[in-house]
This record gives C-alpha cells, structure tokens and sequence, in this order.
C-alpha cells in the first residue's frame, strides 16, 4: 500500500522535503512530529514572521527567509534544495494544509520529472481557527465554515457568495484575515450578510495572537463586534443561531440534553 503521505513515484532523489504546520504559536502547542521535522531538516525555509517564531529550535541550521507576499519563490526555493538532496521544511504558522504552503509545495514538486522529486511528508498543526476556538469556550461543536477575506489570490466577488450561504446555512463562521489597513469595508459586508439571518446578539468572538504572547480575546455580538479592535493577527468566529455565552465563554450547543 503507498504511504498516502510521501511520494513513492520511482524517485532516485535522496532528498526529502517537510512541509510542516507549526501550531498557532506557542511551543507547547507544536506537535512532537513538527519537531522531529524541523531536527531532521538542515535547511528551514519560510515567512520571516513564522521563522522568529522557531529561532529556539533550529540553531546552526541553514535558514532561507521571505517577506510576505513571496510564497511562491521561496517554495521553488524548498523545492530546489530538496532536489539537490537536502533535507527541507518548510514552514507554516498553524495547519500547513490549512490557507499553508502544503498545496503550493506538491504543486511545485508534481512539475519535476518524477525521478528527481522528493519525498515529500506533510506534518500538520493546530490551526489559528482551533487554537482561537480554545480560547474563546467552545464555539465550533456544530457545523461551521471557515472563510478568509483576503482577496489577494481570490476574487472578492466569490468570498462575498461564500459568506452568504454561510449566513443563510446557519453556520458558525470563522474568518480569517478579517481586517487590514487596506481592507476595511469586508468586515462590514460579513456583519450585514448575517445580521439578515441571525439575531443582533449573536455572540461574536475576536482572538488576536491566539496562544503568542500578547493574546487578546474578547467577545462581542454581530450587532457590534466591528467597533473592537480587528487585525490580520486575529480571527473572528461569529455563532450560529444557537451559540451564547455563559460565564464569559462561547459555546454552541451539539445538541446533547444536559
């Protein structure tokens, strides 16, 4: 049976390349698998935001760090030294198969000839959307979607149709990349496609630098959660219909008769 995790393609290729989640930020949330990864690789590759968030655990290692905005030249770059014969990880904040590189990164290796690809091993992470849930209670025991609201690589107008079935399908919503100094006006899309479909009060929950140090968390409602403070560090989960908030926590009921 082929490992679904690897790729057993006739590769004479030694190298081997990682795409791993690291967690939302926190040591204590990284998974032993992610570190073992990052030990065995001899070059890090990644956000230059998200290598500071490692500098402890990759001493003496070779680092190839990227600004924002350049994914896909640093990928091709893990992909290069992976073909080389190096051991590779690149790295991703939260899930690497959650808004990471891990699709970028079997993409780019998939156009090699087969015999000069890696193997590739994805190690996933706690996602923000978990890590912020966590915080906030329990706001995600029932069907919910996840939304992000950059339009860098996806028209607005297909974001806009998703946070309407999300509204209109009653889903708990988690949205990232909710607010930038250049986009302001989505977040108030979001909050008057719901407000057709929920209640005003309907809990709201901001979390900024979910578990990084200066971690914000505050609750709010549908009504007026766009007044408090929204940033691309945070991510807003908006309840459904029968969300609430007891003792200063978000829950959503799964339906169990306590």
């Amino acid at each position: 049976m082929q490992n679904s995790n690897e790729s057993n393609n006739n590769s004479s290729c030694p190298g081997k390349l990682y795409v791993v989640g690291l967690g939302p930020g926190s040591y204590g949330d990284m998974s032993h698998r992610a570190e073992t990864a990052l030990q065995e690789s001899n070059i890090i590759v990644g956000y230059n935001t998200y290598i500071k968030l490692i500098e402890k655990l990759i001493v003496g290692k070779e680092v190839v760090g990227t600004a924002m905005m350049q994914e896909i030249e640093r990928c091709q770059r893990a992909v290069e030294l992976a073909a080389q014969g190096n051991q590779v990880a690149v790295v991703s904040s939260g899930d690497s198969g959650i808004y990471g590189m891990a699709g970028l990164v079997i993409e780019l290796v998939h156009k090699l000839p087969a015999e000069q690809r890696p193997q590739l091993e994805v190690v996933p992470g706690i996602s923000a959307v978990s890590a912020a849930a966590s915080v906030l209670g329990a706001p995600l025991m029932h069907d919910f979607a996840v939304i992000s609201l950059s339009d860098l690589l996806t028209p607005w107008e297909k974001i806009q149709k998703r946070i309407v079935m999300a509204a209109e399908g009653d889903f708990v919503t988690a949205l990232y990349n909710p607010k930038s100094t250049r986009r302001t006006s989505q977040i108030e899309f979001v909050r008057e496609t719901m407000l057709k479909c929920r209640a005003a009060k309907t809990p709201v929950g901001i979390v900024t630098n979910a578990t990084r140090e200066g971690e914000i968390c505050v609750i709010s409602d549908l009504e007026n959660f766009t007044n408090e403070e929204i940033a691309m560090f945070s991510l807003v989960i908006i309840g459904n219909s029968q969300t609430y908030v007891e003792n200063g926590r978000m829950i959503t009921p799964r339906g169990y008769h306590v």
